[in-house]
């Protein structure tokens, strides 16, 4: 069966990380999201040994919890990212992303449904490079697939991961094992409207290389 490229491509070049355009005030169907799961897991995963397991939040008082943990985390953060901007003679009033992330910060008890998604076994510390590259390349194939799918079907997200900062306290208020390693948080809400373009990117031409690092990508 052949695909619609036009239709593929417009999904893949506009699923943005959506923080200021989430519907704060409208609910989200859980039974939606699960849908979006269900294909979510049909990603591609390391030995197909399928270890994702994920906890969807919709309990306002948990998810008040979670923002609280995200906020000890981000609050530092970007607090210094502050600093790196001024000192490179930038506003950071007026940076788009970290202004994005501050207001995500400010509402994120607010966001209708928080996603965590999680992958067993926990891989042994520290993790070597093999060991970080196949964990989470077993894991966030189905993310992305996760937010496309919640894309199509008109809901918003964004991968967040700073409340893995204090991932034992988050692991302490969701029940989440020993044996089970946190991945990240993901905020899901209707959108604010749906004109959603491809991003500013540089010429694939400049990032791309063939047969060797920085060789041309032309013959």
């Amino acid at each position: 069966m052949g695909f619609d490229l036009a239709v593929t491509d417009h999904l893949l070049t506009t699923t943005r990380a959506v923080r200021k355009r989430l519907d704060l005030s409208r609910p989200v169907d859980v039974s939606v999201v699960v849908d979006c799961l269900r294909i979510a897991i049909q990603a591609p995963t390391g030995s197909n040994s399928q270890g994702w397991r994920w906890i969807v939040v919709d309990d306002p008082q948990v998810r008040a919890a979670l923002a609280d943990i995200y906020r000890r985390g981000s609050g530092p953060y970007f607090a210094a990212g502050r600093d790196l901007i001024a000192a490179s003679g930038a506003d950071p009033e007026h940076h788009a992303v970290l202004q994005s992330s501050e207001y995500l910060e400010a509402h994120l008890h607010e966001v209708p449904v928080l996603v965590v998604p999680c992958v067993v076994p926990r891989p042994p510390e520290p993790m070597s490079t093999a060991d970080a590259a196949g964990i989470y390349g077993s894991i966030l194939p189905a993310v992305w697939s996760f937010m496309l799918a919640l894309r199509s079907r008109g809901l918003g997200s964004v991968l967040t991961t700073l409340h893995l900062i204090h991932e034992r306290e988050a692991a302490e208020l969701l029940g989440v094992p020993d044996h089970a390693l946190q991945v990240a948080m993901i905020p899901v809400a209707h959108t604010i409207g749906d004109e959603f373009q491809p991003a500013a990117r540089r010429p694939v031409e400049e990032i791309v290389y063939r047969n060797g690092w920085k060789r041309p990508l032309a013959p």
